[in-house]
């Protein structure tokens, strides 16, 4: 694969994973999460650990109770090679514009280019989360 393939589907496996965390409803998240992550696939960070559609889809659906009103926007561009990307992300509220949580990922791909692994570190968060 060439390094302007490999970069291609790095940037369309992390849209899907945006796509996944800034769906608005289960039915529309799980439809998300199921086109960005492998069947099996996992999501950790210092919060969450876990596997499959139903497990990331939770933890997904968990940020948006907590956080009612915000989005995921990514921080920069995505940096891969290989089967991995890293990329910056922040939550930010739709009313005012405020991003109280911040962080960087790393993906691992599968063979099919959905996200096998996200391996997640909280940079900014607020107080009492």
């Amino acid at each position: 694969m060439t390094a302007t393939a490999q970069n291609t589907s790095h940037e369309t496996a992390v849209a899907r994973y945006f796509e996944a965390w800034n769906a608005a409803d289960a039915e529309e998240r799980g439809e998300a999460v199921a086109a960005a992550w492998a069947e099996g696939g996992t999501y950790t960070d210092p919060l969450a650990e876990v596997a499959g559609h139903e497990g990331i889809a939770a933890v997904i659906g968990a940020a948006h109770e907590r956080f009612p009103g915000f989005f995921f926007r990514p921080l920069g561009a995505v940096d891969g090679h290989h089967g991995i990307a890293r990329f910056g992300w922040e939550l930010v509220s739709e009313a005012d514009g405020s991003a109280p949580v911040a962080g960087f990922d790393v993906i691992e791909l599968a063979e099919d280019g959905r996200i096998r692994a996200v391996h997640g570190f909280l940079d900014r968060v607020p107080d009492g989360a």
